[in-house]
This record gives structure tokens, sequence and C-alpha cells, in this order.
């Protein structure tokens, strides 16, 4: 059985390994003529010129909640009992930004994949790519908890992907709670720099961080999703993870799609076995569960005819 993922670009630096690194498909500029299914006009331009969009109740609420409900049990930890939140990390993060961040190592879970594979979710990520040929990412979860004293951790911006390289691809995060609180934590991006990056460099060191930008200047948007929101951005979106100065728990889970590679045997295989053996993607931000808690707790996913799609297991 096949379980690291081959030829992996992630090990080494962040972003999700589940889907190829960049896209030989361009995302969409509207010139296929195809009307948008989920996003508005409104939200085409914002999305253009912000390099972020949020999609309403692309979940079900309920759903949502549920979920959240399910995060908590897997962490073993009680939303109604502060005491129960600050542990010890179970694994080493390599990406140290990541490190007390509340990352939920739970990939394939029933109820992921119930997010994952709902119609508005897949059709937003179609108006983005242009294509209905879609592979979503096999991700994890995150549970945010406030900032108190003995765990701290420092809000941070950074890019997944060197922004140099000119990646082709996107990122997204559903709510599972509201995020409404400006002092919550959460998603922050800075669309400034997203639209003037090119510029920007050439005051930049030639030896910078690609990876974690000066920010000096910036001001970082916090955007605010209700349970069940959808936000999708640019991969060259300077983005990162909020500091949370309030007494609210941030609940989030990691979904993005890309053009499916099904010519991709190796890729497409491992996907399967992911899927199918409750396996975790391997990677410098990805350290897993040593409990191997989705392996002997939990069933495989049952998938409907648009999961089996997006995962790889049906064809197109």
């Amino acid at each position: 059985m096949e379980t690291k993922i081959p030829n992996n670009a992630h090990y080494e630096i962040p972003g999700n390994p589940s889907t190829a690194k960049s896209s030989a498909l361009k995302l969409n500029d509207r010139s296929n003529g195809q009307a948008l299914r989920v996003l508005s006009e409104e939200d085409w331009a914002f999305w253009i010129t912000n390099g972020y969009v949020v999609i309403k109740q692309a979940v079900p609420r309920e759903q949502a909640l549920k979920t959240a409900d399910f995060l908590w049990e897997f962490e073993e930890k009680d939303p109604h009992d502060p005491a129960t939140w600050y542990t010890a990390p179970r694994a080493e993060m390599k990406m140290k930004e990541l490190a007390g961040t509340g990352m939920v190592e739970c990939y394939n879970n029933q109820l992921l994949w119930d997010n994952r594979s709902q119609q508005r979710v897949y059709d937003a990520f179609v108006d983005i790519w242009g294509t209905e040929k879609l592979w979503v990412t096999i991700d994890r979860a995150n549970l945010n908890f406030p900032i108190r004293p003995g765990h701290e951790y420092k809000a941070f911006i950074h890019w997944d992907y060197d922004p140099e390289t000119k990646p082709v691809n996107v990122q997204g995060v559903l709510a599972l709670a509201d995020q409404l609180d400006e002092n919550m934590g959460g998603f922050q991006c800075i669309p400034e720099l997203f639209r003037t990056y090119d510029t920007w460099k050439l005051t930049q060191p030639e030896d910078r961080d690609r990876f974690k930008p000066d920010i000096t200047g910036f001001t970082p948007t916090k955007v605010k999703l209700a349970a069940g929101d959808l936000l999708i951005f640019n991969s060259t979106q300077p983005h990162g993870i909020r500091a949370n100065n309030s007494d609210k728990v941030r609940c989030a889970q990691y979904i993005s799609m890309m053009p499916a590679e099904e010519d991709n045997a190796s890729l497409k295989d491992w996907r399967i076995n992911s899927w199918k053996d409750r396996i975790a993607p391997e990677g410098y931000a990805f350290p897993g569960d040593p409990r191997k808690w989705e392996q002997t707790k939990y069933t495989t996913a049952e998938l409907n005819e648009l999961g089996r799609k997006i995962l790889g297991l049906d064809a197109y």
C-alpha cells in the first residue's frame, strides 16, 4: 500500500501536498463564456481585485456546527470548559509559526468529506477555475484557542508558495463557527500587497525570505465569516492566522480544489488510499496524529457521486 505521496513537492515547504503545487491550467478569466454558478458579478470583481472572496452559506450552518462538535471530540476537549483547551501538542510541527495555532490532525472523517462534497462548495471552485474537472485537497481542520499566559503564539503573514514562481493555485477555509468578532483571530490577509507585489518586491532585499514578507506599512485585513461560509483566496495572497485575543474559539476546515490530474496515476492512487485507509498527507506543515485515531476509531467515509469525482475515484 502506498503511504507516501509520490514526488511530494511540499515535503520541505508549506502547502497541501494532496494536489499539485501549481496548475498547468490558468484560473478562470471568463473567456469560456460560461455563466457563473455561485459568485455574483460583484463577487467576481472583488475576487479579481482583492485576491479573495467569501461564499455565504456554502455549507448549511447546522452541518458546519456539527463538524465543529466532531473536532472537539477528536481533540478530547470540552467546548464549555477552557481548562481542557490548553494541552501540549501531540506531535512536533516543523512549520514553527503554526505551533500552538490549533491544527486538528484529521483529514478523512465523514463530516469533512460531507462538507467537501457540497454542491455549492464545488460550484464556487468551478467559478474560480472555469472547469468542472476538479480534485479537492485532502486537508485538516483548526480549533484556534484564545491566547492566554503560557499559551501565546504570534500572528503571522506568509505565503505557502514562493510568489516569485507565480503559482497558479487557490486555497480555502470553511468557517465551522461564527468568526465575526474583530478580536477573535482566524484568517487575515493583505490585499494591497497581493495587488502590488511586483512593485513591492523591487523595494525588498534580494535575500529576503520568499515565504514571509516584511509587512511594514501594511495593515492585515481580518475576514469575518459566519458558520458555513467559505473563503477562497489566491495562493499569491499573503495570509495567515490572526492572534485570538477574544474569549471565543475559532473553528474551521481547510477546503480547496484544483484541476484534476486524471493521468497522474500515482497521485490518484495515493489520494484514493488516503480516503480509504484514512492516511494523512506528509509534509512540512503536516505532523499527523500519533494516536492514529482516524484508523482506529472511525470508518472510511461514504462518498456521494460528486465526492467520488473530486477524490479521483471516478473519472469525470
